[in-house]
C-alpha cells in the first residue's frame, strides 16, 4: 500500500508538470545572457569576454548536436550544466549551475520517449541552446 501510495504522489507531481506551459528558447536566452555568455560568448561561440582568461577554454556550444551525430545531446547538456557528469577538475572551469536554475518543474524528453521532471529555468536553457545550433 505505502508503494501505491507513493507511486500516486509522483504520478500526480508529474501530470502537474504535464499540464505547465512549456519554456521556449526567448526564455532560455534570458537564462543563458545571465549564467554562460560571460564565457561562452553572446552567440555560444566560446568567445566571451572571460573565455581567454581561463586555463580549458569554453566549448563552441553551436556545435553540440553536430559533435553529437546531429541530434541535440539533451542528457549530454543537462548533465554538464548541472554539474552531474564532468571531467576531472582541472579539465574543466565552469562551475555548477544546477542551484543557479531551480525552479517549478516541467516535462523535457530525455531519450526513447522518456519525460524527465526538470526545473523550468534549466529546460528554457535547453531549448535555447538546441535553437542556437549550427546547420550540419
Amino acid at each position: 500500500m505505502r508503494y501505491f501510495v507513493t507511486g500516486m504522489i509522483a504520478l500526480a507531481g508529474f501530470a502537474g508538470c504535464m499540464a505547465v506551459e512549456m519554456p521556449d528558447a526567448r526564455e532560455g536566452r534570458v537564462a543563458y545572457e545571465a549564467n554562460c555568455a560571460m564565457c561562452h560568448g553572446p552567440g555560444g561561440r566560446a568567445d566571451g569576454p572571460l573565455a581567454g582568461d581561463l586555463s580549458v577554454p569554453p566549448i563552441d556550444l553551436t556545435k553540440l548536436a553536430q559533435e553529437a551525430g546531429g541530434a541535440f545531446p539533451v542528457n549530454r547538456v543537462l548533465s554538464y550544466i548541472d554539474g552531474y557528469k564532468r571531467q576531472a577538475p582541472e579539465a574543466v572551469e565552469m562551475p555548477e549551475f544546477g542551484l543557479l536554475l531551480e525552479g517549478p518543474s516541467v516535462p523535457v524528453e530525455t531519450g526513447a520517449g522518456i519525460m524527465t521532471p526538470t526545473p523550468r529555468p534549466l529546460a528554457a536553457l535547453l531549448a535555447y541552446l538546441e535553437s542556437i545550433q549550427s546547420e550540419i
